[in-house]
């Protein structure tokens, strides 16, 4: 199993947004909401959670986009203004936990989703063997104990 360590960094295609984040995600996840696949333009996407606080872009300026989101909560999410890349999601007024896109991580090795949220709305094909939400956790506990037992920091 590999062990990371902090910070992590990331940041967009072109490189114009860099990003580090100085605390381990609280858990990791597949998001299969229809926001989620809009945006992504794919069956889902991979999402870190992270502290808020401990999260801060390095370089660039980010656009901010928001809408209102499958369950009906207000959302932000910050991308490049040159490429698009989105990096980072979190709900208006910012709470004290944020959404990293995964795969912007400049290393994405350590990375495997601990369960699947907002599965009403995935694709068909998909199969589902680890934790799963039908929609927005009311707890997302069973996701964080279960990222926690991956050991990975």
């Amino acid at each position: 199993m590999k062990k990371v360590s902090l910070p992590l960094t990331g940041g967009c295609h072109c490189g114009a947004l860099r990003y580090e984040l100085t605390a381990p995600p609280v858990t990791v996840y597949n998001c299969h909401c229809t926001n989620c696949q809009k945006i992504t333009g794919g069956a889902f996407v991979v999402s870190a959670m992270v502290p808020q606080d401990e999260f801060r872009f390095t370089k660039g300026e980010p656009k901010k986009a928001e809408w209102i989101s499958d369950a009906g909560n207000r959302r932000y999410g910050c991308f490049c203004g040159d490429c698009g890349g989105r990096i980072v999601h979190g709900q208006t007024p910012p709470g004290a936990i944020a959404a990293i896109r995964a795969g912007t991580l400049d290393d994405t090795g350590w990375l495997e989703p601990v369960g699947d949220i907002w599965t009403k709305s995935a694709q068909k094909w998909l199969r589902f063997d680890k934790l799963v939400a039908d929609g927005q956790p009311r707890d997302f506990a069973p996701f964080i104990e279960a990222f926690k037992a991956q050991g990975r920091f």
